[in-house]
């Protein structure tokens, strides 16, 4: 589970991907897959966490890796460019932007 702080020594990542309610459930799928099979198999992986909003034209991947380099390592593999092929079909944009946690609150 992603521990939100900003005492955490994580690097965090948020993909949003846009796609049509028609391809929704099938690009989650393909994603909860590849976290399943891949991605939370990679080295510096620590957690992530998919949603969908109501409409079922965005999908929001937050995840956190131990450093920078481990998350564009892991992208960087012939498995996880394959992967992101066919994910690239199944929506219209998808964009990988890294963060750092500026505050939380609750």
């Amino acid at each position: 589970m992603p521990n939100i702080s900003t005492a955490a020594q994580v690097q965090t990542v948020i993909t949003t991907f846009e796609m049509t309610p028609g391809t929704c459930q099938d690009l989650l799928e393909a994603l909860t897959e590849a976290y399943a099979e891949f991605i939370s198999k990679q080295p510096g992986f620590v957690a992530a966490g998919l949603h969908v909003n109501d409409a079922q034209t965005r999908i929001a991947n937050y995840s956190q890796w131990e450093r920078r380099e481990d998350f564009l390592a892991m992208l960087r593999t012939r498995e996880m460019r394959d992967r992101n092929r066919k994910i690239n079909e199944m929506c219209k944009s998808f964009e990988p932007v890294m963060y750092d946690v500026a505050e939380t609150f609750g």
